[in-house]
């Protein structure tokens, strides 16, 4: 894959420097595509409701944890209105900084705001009842995938869930050089899983995007 991700440090660097020339708004979050926010968040959030909640193969309300979390749109809009405490990291600290003012009040319910890249983000161990990881993973290289795929594992509690949602190519792997990041096809993304121990549960397509944007599958991970 080195011809794909080129040199690891300059995949990295060239990532954090594009997102700091990025508007710490919901468009800027969203790629220019701010008016699909909440098609994405009622799906998300009918994808999640499946598994919280009380009885068997539930998980609980806890904590959540909100990977790539930019300015909190998916803490401030799903996450919180269902979780009693949220953490959020993300790579880019003016971010963080916003997401405490945009989040209003329900700022007081989150714990931590790492500033950390996921391929160094340690979650702590049986803390969280859903980790959250939306558009983010092409930011990894395989390698790294699975590593934070498995820290994300030693992160749940008992019962708990974790949750990719992302773009999803037609075949193969796509570079894209404008923010450093690969979209994977859904059968590499499927072996990535299988190689961090992990066993998919669901996985949806997002549905009413709009049609010139990739396909944005959902997986639901234990």
């Amino acid at each position: 894959m080195d011809d794909v991700f080129g040199e690891e440090s300059a995949f990295y660097s060239k990532a954090e420097d594009y997102w700091k020339q990025v508007s710490p708004t919901v468009d800027g979050m969203l790629g220019g595509y701010g008016s699909i926010s909440s098609i994405d968040i009622n799906g998300s959030k009918k994808f999640l409701q499946k598994f919280i909640g009380e009885g068997q193969g539930k998980t609980g309300t806890g904590f959540a944890l909100d990977c790539g979390a930019g300015i909190g749109r998916i803490s401030k809009r799903l996450l919180l209105p269902l979780f009693r405490t949220v953490d959020l990291v993300d790579v880019t600290q003016e971010f963080l900084d916003k997401a405490k003012v945009y989040l209003g009040d329900d700022s007081k319910r989150v714990e931590n705001y790492f500033c950390c890249g996921l391929q160094d983000f340690q979650p702590q161990p049986g803390r969280y009842d859903v980790i959250w990881i939306q558009w983010v993973i092409g930011h990894l290289t395989d390698e790294h995938l699975v590593e934070f795929l498995r820290r994300c594992q030693g992160g749940l509690r008992a019962g708990g869930l974790i949750v990719i949602k992302d773009n999803v190519a037609y075949e193969g792997v796509v570079p894209d050089e404008v923010d450093s990041s690969v979209c994977r096809d859904l059968p590499l993304l499927h072996r990535l899983v299988q190689q961090a121990g992990l066993g998919i549960v669901c996985e949806e397509q997002q549905l009413n995007f709009p049609e010139e944007i990739y396909q944005v599958w959902t997986l639901a991970l234990r």
